[in-house]
């Protein structure tokens, strides 16, 4: 069986190169050794991280039952939606801020697969707490696969 794909779509950190000078961390010259919290410990995951897992969980669920219609569809991750005046239908909203993107792929020789992409930062602002943001993710992506699929979201759930 095939694992899901989940393709995070952060900008790419720009660091200034090296100047050559060695900086230090404290007046001794030495930094941090190690990692302050260990990794087991729940405070060593990110928010991103975190959402990052709840889109898998929901992904990896679905793709258990419908293996064959998800075959060749990426899942990504955002943290914002592009700035835009006006979406499409393939966008999922709240209001006017975009929660999810669907975009259909192109078969042909360039084929493009059909990409599902959910905004982090809105959807982690609807939600009260990790619950209820497990919730909502697995409602967005219930409701783009749906639309990808063509059928009514309550055969998906």
């Amino acid at each position: 069986m095939a694992r899901a794909t989940l393709f995070l779509m952060t900008s790419p950190e720009h660091r200034r190169p090296g100047s050559g000078r060695r900086t230090h961390r404290d007046r001794h010259g030495r930094g941090l050794r190690g990692r302050l919290v260990p990794a087991t410990v729940p405070l060593a995951r990110t928010k991103a991280e975190v959402f990052d897992d709840l889109v898998l969980d929901t992904v990896e669920t679905l793709e258990r039952r419908f293996a064959k219609e998800l075959a060749g569809v990426e899942f990504a991750v955002e943290d914002v939606p592009p700035d835009l005046n006006v979406y499409d239908s393939d966008v999922l909203e709240d209001g006017e801020v975009p929660l999810a993107r669907l975009l259909p792929g192109r078969p042909g020789r360039q084929e493009v697969p059909p990409r599902i992409v959910l905004y982090r930062r809105p959807l982690e602002f609807r939600a009260m707490d990790r619950e209820d943001l497990a919730d909502l993710v697995h409602d967005v992506i219930i409701e783009q696969v749906a639309n990808l699929l063509g059928v009514d979201p309550d055969e998906l759930a």
